[in-house]
């Protein structure tokens, strides 16, 4: 094949705009391309395969981008389209001797099937070189190949079935492999006779084609099977054994020669042939439509491989087209050639291609030829078509096949469709649902009209006044909604002006809807609850958040309280909300909203007044705001504490005093401020529980400052209110045991005499003490009985003592037993002081013999003596000898002893140490010794004895500074262990 290019044939295309500017550009060998704007391009762009064949061409069939093409001279063509230099030849017979009576291709393009006029049939694979003829179906016609499309092996066509002239219908499965057994004569296995089209005569089968469809089963395959003769259209519909042996098709013919009906059309004016063809996407998918062309015209329609109409049945939709008529002619011209694309049907007349619409039946292409055509043919997997005559091949390619397609759609009003063919073109879509608005206005069915309006670029106003002259305000509604939805977040002044809108037309609404019935209607509940939920939306929070007051306003006006606090507590203005409960004695409510909103301050401001309405429930409500996340500054609701009339609101105080208790015994307040309200709070309202307060305090507090209330202004509210027994335990506790003791006096002589034993480290002060009570008790009481008991309970009280309280009347009798049980007591002291007398003197005879003997005591040191610390030899130098044996060096000594000795001790010693060695460089002979030295001899001696009291005094082995080591740890911090080990 020649790689020359021709120039591109448009004189004939009257699709084509004659200003449109051509640029060529070379694709491949073969071919040319004119790139135009999409615009202005035709449907279907022609291109013609610039070689001379070496004789006519008579067949042509293109797949998988795969051509085969049969000459006149029995020679066989082969292309790859996508390497047109590569071309590929096949003698199929001697010239003259035979005729190719049909070609057939498969959807790979690495299969073909050879019908010759002689009725031989012949297989070619894409690598072979040699057809090989199939003998079994010698004596018979191939009109028509039904191929598997889910095939896709090299080596094998999978199972097909073949249509005949005579009306049969076989199945058979083709390979490459020399070693099947199809090629070993045994054919039954591989060709069989599935169904034979009865009729008055034998009908060609122009037409089979069949593919799977959806099924659930898990044993089984669904197959569709159209089979077209010249006058009519059959359907096969029904089941496959995934397991079933070959041939797998004869299950499913079957059950229709077993009674069954077969489906089928019959249309008149049957012309002899008739032609079907299907339609499927690029990408191998399921057939979407189908074209026959018959008769009377071409019949078309959609395949419903879902069985939604009938399960007998795939074909839906169906539509005729009639055949156009010419001019001058007065019969319909046949066609003899059809190719269907997704929108198009081709047609073949004589020397003319035309291509018509399917959805409106226009005629949109119309070309003529020098040459009459052949034939066409679309390649199902890339969608080019081809057309040839007998010296040349044409392409056509298909470009842009779907852009006027929504305006067809949109004519037939058929909307939803026109939507999906305008694609990406925003003109387009625009136009299509201005249309739909306007037949949906029309129609009356405005509230779809309105969403659709909202989509258009249609004037807003103009689109708005129509909705506004309607009694029902829904749609207007809907159009407003949806031109919300639309709006950029920048645009925030339409936004304003949009969401004002709605909520005057929302409240309008309710307020019709309120007027009309005495109760809320169930349509008054939906557009309220219509209305929150479009208040609640982010977009319009937003948007009113800046403009709260224009919303207020607005709800005001209509008088809606209910959605007047919607939108408070949507804006979470709850302060207005609270004073709205408030000014409507509303306060249960009031406090709710008080509860549930964050704000602590306004805890502060409105407690005032709830706690004097609702104080059970005000004071639950602090207690139950303590969280992580909120607190309450108890200092704070002082002002709403004390905002009660303890006279009148008995039940106000309680409430206050259980607020305060949960702070001081929960929150562990210590707050001298609400300690001290505690307090006076008790003294009015609760005074059982005022000594049980004092008591716990004096618990938690080790002393006077760690209190968390006022002990005098305890004093003075305790005086003030009468509370005499906690006036005495305060007094006790500020240590004023006088002033309790003589408060104590005048309510319990027992209380006295409580406080009178508690100063117990103050022993004249708690003498005094009793002797006041039991002055008390024998002036002011008289019961000189009692008073005699006191020498029982205090030890510190003699008869003594409180004779002088003693009226001069009374007699002996009173105090006798006292007196005697007095002297009884001193006559024992006598005696205990007695004997301690003779132990003390006989301890000090002993005394005197231990020091007497202890002069005369002395020790011997041996020369090989050595020290105890050092191990030296002891007479080197001075040392010490302990009545224990043990020797010392005196500075090792001291040295061992220093550690040991507190911190004044040891810098004692060491200041010796430094006087005795100046002493000793300046010691004189002592014949020259003066006054002065002598002197100085006498202070040097002082030393050396006040040396020896301090590290001499005992034994540092046997000694108390051994017993006190006993915790000291062998070795120190700061010493290395290695040196233990």
């Amino acid at each position: 094949m020649a790689s020359i290019l021709d120039q591109y044939e448009n004189a004939q295309a009257s699709y084509i705009s004659p200003s449109t500017k051509r640029v060529q550009e070379p694709l491949g060998p073969g071919f040319i391309d004119v790139r135009l704007p999409d615009s202005e391009l035709p449907i279907f762009c022609k291109k013609k395969i610039n070689f001379k064949p070496e004789d006519s061409i008579t067949h042509l069939v293109v797949c998988n981008n795969f051509l085969v093409l049969a000459m006149k001279h029995g020679v066989l063509m082969r292309l790859d389209l996508e390497h047109a230099e590569d071309t590929d030849k096949v003698e199929l017979f001697k010239p003259g001797e035979e005729r190719i009576h049909k070609l057939f291709l498969d959807p790979t393009g690495r299969h073909v099937i050879i019908s010759l006029e002689s009725m031989e049939n012949s297989y070619l694979s894409r690598n072979s070189k040699k057809p090989k003829p199939i003998t079994k179906l010698k004596g018979h016609h191939i009109d028509s190949v039904g191929w598997n499309w889910q095939n896709e092996q090299e080596n094998t066509t999978g199972s097909i079935l073949l249509g005949t002239s005579k009306g049969l219908i076989f199945e058979t499965e083709i390979s490459t492999n020399e070693e099947s057994r199809f090629w070993q004569g045994n054919l039954d296995q591989y060709l069989k006779q599935l169904f034979n089209l009865r009729g008055p005569s034998a009908e060609s089968i122009t037409g089979i084609e069949f593919d799977r469809m959806p099924s659930d089963s898990m044993t089984e395959y669904h197959y569709y099977i159209l089979v077209s003769t010249p006058g009519k259209l059959y359907q096969f519909v029904g089941s496959v054994s995934k397991t079933a042996e070959l041939p797998m098709f004869q299950q499913l013919f079957q059950q229709y020669e077993e009674g069954n009906k077969v489906q089928f059309q019959e249309f008149p004016g049957d012309f002899g042939y008739s032609e079907l063809r299907l339609y499927m996407a690029k990408n191998r998918g399921p057939a979407k439509k189908f074209a026959w062309m018959a008769g009377p015209g071409v019949v078309y329609g959609d395949i419903d491989i879902m069985g939604r109409q009938r399960p007998d049945t795939v074909l839906c939709n169906q539509m005729h087209m009639r055949y156009p008529q010419e001019p001058d002619q007065k019969a319909e011209t046949k066609p003899f050639g059809m190719a269907l694309t997704e929108f198009h049907v081709l047609l073949l007349f004589g020397n003319k291609l035309k291509a018509f619409c399917l959805l409106n039946e226009q005629m949109i292409y119309d070309e003529q030829y020098p040459d009459d055509l052949l034939g066409i043919w679309r390649d199902p997997s890339k969608g080019t078509i081809w057309v040839y005559t007998l010296k040349n091949v044409f392409k056509y390619k298909v470009t842009l096949e779907a852009r006027d397609v929504w305006q067809m759609y949109l004519d037939k009003k058929e909307f939803e469709l026109a939507k999906q063919y305008c694609g990406e073109n925003p003109v387009q879509l625009d136009k299509v649902l201005t249309k739909q608005a306007e037949f949906l206005f029309n129609d009356r069915r405005y509230q779809k009209s309105a969403e659709m309006y909202a989509q258009t670029q249609n004037s807003f106003e103009e689109v708005a006044l129509k909705f506004i002259r309607l009694d029902d305000k829904d749609a207007l509604r809907t159009l407003l909604h949806k031109k919300l939805e639309a709006l950029r977040p920048q645009d925030k002044t339409q936004m304003t002006m949009l969401v004002t809108w709605l909520i005057e037309i929302y409240l309008n609404q309710l307020g019709e809807l309120k007027e009309q019935q005495v109760k809320p209607s169930q349509r008054y509940r939906d557009v309220q609850q219509e209305f929150q939920v479009f208040l609640k939306q982010t977009r319009v929070k937003d948007c009113v958040m800046h403009n709260k007051h224009v919303v207020y306003d607005l709800i005001s006006s209509h008088g809606d309280i209910v959605d007047f606090i919607f939108f408070a507590l949507l804006m979470e203005d709850f302060e207005k909300v609270i004073s709205h409960y408030i000014q409507y004695d509303d306060y249960k409510s009031a406090l709710d909203i008080l509860t549930k909103q964050p704000e602590t301050s306004l805890y502060y401001k409105f407690s005032p007044l709830l706690i004097q309405y609702i104080p059970k429930e005000t004071v639950t409500a602090w207690i139950s705001a303590e969280g992580p996340n909120k607190h309450l500054d108890p200092k704070q609701l002082i002002p709403a504490l004390v905002q009660y009339d303890h006279r009148k609101y008995l039940q106000q105080g309680s409430e206050v005093i259980r607020y305060l208790e949960f702070c001081i015994r929960t929150q562990k307040n210590r707050d001298q401020a609400i300690h001290n309200y505690l307090l006076s709070l008790y003294a009015k309202l609760q005074p059982d529980k005022l000594m049980g307060y004092l008591l716990d305090q004096d618990q938690e507090a080790q002393s006077e400052d760690e209190l968390c209330y006022d002990l005098k202004y305890a004093l003075r509210l305790c005086s003030e209110h009468g509370h005499k027994r906690e006036c005495v335990h305060i007094y006790s506790r500020m240590n004023l045991y006088e002033e309790a003791v003589d408060l104590a006096l005048t309510v319990d002589v027992e209380l006295a005499k409580t406080e009178a034993n508690k100063p117990e480290e103050d022993v004249e002060l708690k003498k005094k003490l009793w002797l006041r009570i039991a002055r008390h008790v024998v002036e002011e009481e008289k019961d000189v009985k009692r008073a005699m008991e006191f020498l029982h309970e205090c030890d510190l009280l003699k008869i003594e003592d409180i004779l002088p309280f003693f009226p001069d009347f009374v007699t002996i009798d009173h105090f006798k037993d006292a007196i005697v049980t007095s002297l009884q007591k001193y006559n024992q002291h006598i005696d205990t002081l007695k004997v301690e007398m003779e132990e003390a003197t006989d301890s000090a005879e002993e005394i005197r013999k231990e020091i007497q003997a202890f002069r005369n005591k002395y020790a011997h040191v041996k020369a090989l003596d050595k020290c105890s610390k050092c191990g030296f030899p002891l007479m080197t130098r001075a040392f010490y000898l302990f009545p224990c044996q043990h020797k010392f060096h005196s500075d090792c000594l001291i040295e061992e002893i220093l550690p040991n000795l507190t911190g004044k001790m040891g810098a004692r010693v060491k200041e010796l140490q430094k006087k005795l060695a100046e002493r000793e460089e300046s010691r004189q002979p002592a014949a020259v010794l003066g006054k002065q030295d002598m002197a100085a001899l006498s202070t040097k001696m002082s030393a050396k004895a006040e040396l020896d009291d301090l590290v001499a005094s005992e034994c540092i082995y046997c000694g108390i500074y051994m017993i006190r080591s006993i915790d000291k740890p062998f070795i120190e911090d700061n010493e290395d262990d290695k040196g233990w080990v």
